[in-house]
């Protein structure tokens, strides 16, 4: 057995011996390679030859390669991570395939698992999980040091299953169990409704493959209907797609504008996005409503609109998601996401970690407790569209009042000029 334990331990070190030749390789070629980073490398390998041989039990290499990695990627930021080969693949097919989940976006902030959003309709929603909860455990396990990819990995599974989540709240004194069963998620991406004075309101719950259509189709509706202003709700609307962002933009300004642009340590990395054509309503009276839910797509629309003076924002300040994740394969059937841009405005504002603040301010209300339960907020019907009676949608509320003074206002321009 102290053979075997020789042999295994003198092929580990030749395998990390190996593995600092060829990154060293690698590295020279792609970006400057400090000669003192080879004697951190040498300490590494150190460690790992003493901790294979002497830890008071065996480890396999493969966990403990995979675990300097996520160490190594959990010092950079909360979004880059390692997926091993299962999770990569579960990654790669999980839009084509069907899954069970709760219907919450989940990122990590201030080293905690948070909630960006919940989306309408979904488990989560009906539930009363709300932006900005911490998921302190699934299932009894805490998920303190948890990337992402494996808390993504715990919360899904199959269709009609229970899971229990340990959530912490503002105003909690202790986390609260919520059980939850797992759904398809199924989102129609644009919901839209006319309102009093011919105001058209338009829902975008996210930025799929196919919301600029949906968009579009919403707008030909409006146009039908002789709509006087536009509302764009992004509360809650936790991004997805950037073409897509581009694309919902394009519609409201005119062409040859720039709207986003990404900036990285490599040229390859920096991005401009740029309007095409001239948008189907680049003059009518538009109101984006944010809140800390919108996130990453929703903040570069509300931000890029803001900065062209084309729409007042109205609401609360949003997330701060505004990173670039490249998805890069590795040898063994593994991959790595890692951070390698920053979404900028049109006038040069950083959204990560900064997010967007509205023109108009305007708090949401909190919601009501009664004996240790919250109540769904006024303001999130099941719909996603208002109902009839807005009187405890305060945001809303602000979005027509502000409207109907510039329609006002447009109207008065164009009898001076008639």
């Amino acid at each position: 057995m102290m053979q075997r334990a020789r042999e295994k331990r003198g092929l580990l070190v030749f395998v990390a011996a190996a593995l600092i030749m060829f990154t060293g390789a690698v590295m020279a070629k792609r970006l400057p390679f400090q000669s003192d980073s080879y004697e951190d490398l040498k300490i590494f390998t150190e460690v790992l030859s003493y901790v294979e041989a002497n830890y008071v039990e065996e480890v396999e290499p493969e966990k403990l390669i995979h675990g300097a990695i996520r160490g190594m990627l959990r010092a950079l930021d909360a979004h880059s991570s390692f997926m091993p080969p299962d999770v990569y693949r579960e990654m790669q097919v999980e839009t084509e395939g069907e899954f069970g989940g709760l219907g919450i976006e989940i990122t990590i902030r201030d080293e905690l698992l948070t909630v960006v959003s919940p989306i309408e309709g979904t488990p989560a929603f009906r539930a009363g999980i709300q932006a900005g909860d911490k998921i302190v455990a699934v299932e009894g396990e805490s998920t303190k040091d948890m990337s992402l990819i494996e808390a993504v990995k715990l919360l899904r599974g199959p269709i009609d299953t229970p899971v229990t989540i340990g959530v912490m709240r503002e105003g909690f004194t202790e986390p609260k169990n919520f059980t939850l069963t797992r759904a398809v998620i199924q989102i129609k991406s644009v919901r839209s409704k006319m309102l009093p004075d011919s105001i058209g309101y338009i829902r975008l719950r996210s930025f799929h493959k196919n919301t600029s259509v949906e968009l579009d189709e919403a707008l030909q509706d409006f146009d039908e209907r002789h709509v006087s202003a536009l509302v764009l709700d992004l509360r809650n609307n936790p991004g997805g797609l950037l073409e897509q962002a581009i694309a919902v933009t394009d519609e409201f300004i005119e062409g040859g504008q720039l709207i986003v642009y990404t900036k990285g340590r490599l040229a390859n990395q920096n991005m401009k996005g740029y309007s095409k054509t001239q948008g189907s309503h680049p003059d009518v009276p538009l109101v984006i409503l944010v809140n800390g839910g919108s996130a990453s797509a929703s903040e570069i629309v509300a931000g890029a609109l803001q900065d062209l003076k084309r729409a007042t924002l109205i609401g609360t300040k949003t997330f701060g998601k505004g990173s670039v994740q490249t998805i890069i394969p590795l040898s063994d059937g593994s991959g790595l996401r890692l951070t390698t841009a920053k979404y900028y405005t049109p006038s040069g504002r950083m959204i990560h970690d900064k997010g967007i603040i509205p023109d108009i301010v305007v708090e949401e209300p909190k919601p009501e407790t009664v004996e240790g339960e919250t109540a769904p907020t006024p303001n999130r019907p099941s719909s996603g569209l208002p109902d009839d009676d807005i009187a405890g949608d305060l945001q809303l509320q602000k979005a027509l009042e502000t409207l109907k003074a510039e329609v006002k206002q447009h109207k008065k321009k164009a009898a001076k000029t008639g």
